[in-house]
């Protein structure tokens, strides 16, 4: 099966609505590819994440990248805002900028409005490989798309 490595890395969270009044926020992101429930991952904003996604979700308008945010808290997490991008803009994106690579700020919404607040991401593909897909599901346990 032709896939593609894609590595994403949340940068940094700007201005967003302070949900948390009495002490400092603790934001995380959870990371959303395809409309798969299944493949959710919650990732600390500091770490960089790597997927393996099939040629065709690359391809196509209707294969979205969702990055939700998140305030941890001892009584239950409580939500911030999300962003949403078609995989196909992010590819179309990096390659016009000369490469494969490129880091993009997006608006934080929450609902069907823009909230407070700006996510910014880095991300990168990587060039079309031929993979297994049994093999490629056990490497990278839950994080195979192809």
């Amino acid at each position: 099966m032709e896939c593609r490595k894609f590595d994403i890395t949340v940068i940094s969270a700007n201005n967003l609505e302070d949900v948390r009044k009495i002490c400092k926020m603790k934001v995380y992101a959870r990371v959303l590819m395809g409309g798969r429930s299944e493949m959710e991952k919650r990732t600390p904003v500091d770490k960089h994440s790597e997927l393996h996604i099939s040629e065709s979700m690359v391809q196509n308008y209707n294969t979205m990248l969702v990055v939700k945010l998140y305030c941890k808290r001892t009584l239950g997490d409580r939500y911030i805002g999300e962003i949403h991008t078609p995989m196909k803009e992010l590819f179309d994106c990096a390659r016009a900028g000369g490469g494969l690579s490129t880091g993009l700020t997006f608006p934080v919404q929450k609902g069907y409005v823009n909230s407070q607040g700006a996510l910014r991401l880095s991300y990168r593909f990587g060039e079309k490989a031929m993979i297994d897909k049994k093999l490629l599901a056990e490497s990278v346990a839950g994080w195979s798309l192809c």
